[in-house]
């Protein structure tokens, strides 16, 4: 949870063009143990959540539960696209067997035809 919470704020401290040392200060933390919580080494982020709410404008949920819903989305798109890669192979497949039948074909009506 650490290492998601980090990750979310790295995220939304960057949206808003900011400094680690810049929320550091409005959370009255020293920038070294503000970049701990960022690295997801520290749970401290819990003690400072209505805080960081309040800067990035943001609920206490969406700190803690966007990107749980963003990995749920990127794990359907990427089954997806798994399901279509299949599904293209098998396709690929029935038809390069059908062009083996039919060059068997013309091969064997060719024959036929000769004298």
């Amino acid at each position: 949870m650490n290492v998601i919470i980090g990750n979310k704020l790295k995220k939304l401290r960057k949206s808003k063009d900011m400094s680690q040392e810049q929320v550091a200060d409005y959370l009255h933390l020293s920038q070294s143990a503000y970049a701990r919580i960022e690295r997801g080494e520290s749970s401290s982020w819990a003690s400072y959540a209505n805080k960081i709410c309040e800067l990035f404008k943001i609920t206490p949920e969406e700190l803690v539960t966007n990107d749980i819903r963003q990995d749920e989305e990127t794990t359907n798109d990427l089954n997806e696209t798994l399901i279509i890669n299949q599904l293209s192979d098998k396709v690929v497949e029935q038809y390069e067997a059908r062009i083996k039948e039919l060059k068997k074909t013309i091969k064997d009506l060719k024959r036929k035809r000769k004298p």
